[in-house]
């Protein structure tokens, strides 16, 4: 199940839609997968302060993905570098697994990909949800 998020995260519900029902289905021990693109990988900027529009800020629910077995958040480059960020403009977070944490460092969550990777992600799945 490949969920994309699209749409800016303040303005409409859309964003906080589409994350609970990320959570939803990971709860439900579904497959996800995650990505982010166009408007959506704003969703991702670190260092939002949401208290001046009087809405929550909902980018810490997004470091809790891992604790429900989502194992990566995919972010397409192209829509990155339209936008004017990069990498290091978005959240840090990390997966511990039982193999990362015998090891050491984490596995980042977030990884960049091309729009022609996404795109092939996009047809290997059975069921795809918009946000």
């Amino acid at each position: 199940m490949l969920f994309l998020h699209h749409r800016a995260p303040h303005g409409s519900v859309v964003a906080q839609e589409g994350l609970d029902a990320v959570l939803a289905a990971a709860a439900f021990d579904q497959n996800v997968t995650v990505a982010y693109l166009d408007d959506g990988v704003f969703q991702l900027v670190h260092g939002q302060d949401t208290s001046s529009i009087g809405i929550k800020n909902f980018t810490p629910a997004i470091r809790a993905l891992a604790h429900y077995g989502v194992g990566q958040l995919l972010v397409e480059q192209e829509s990155l570098s339209a936008r004017g960020l990069a990498r290091q403009d978005l959240v840090d977070a990390t997966i511990e697994t039982d193999e990362t944490a015998a090891r050491g460092p984490q596995v980042p969550l977030i990884r960049l990909v091309t729009r022609a990777e996404l795109s092939a992600l996009m047809e290997a799945q059975d069921v795809v949800l918009s946000f």
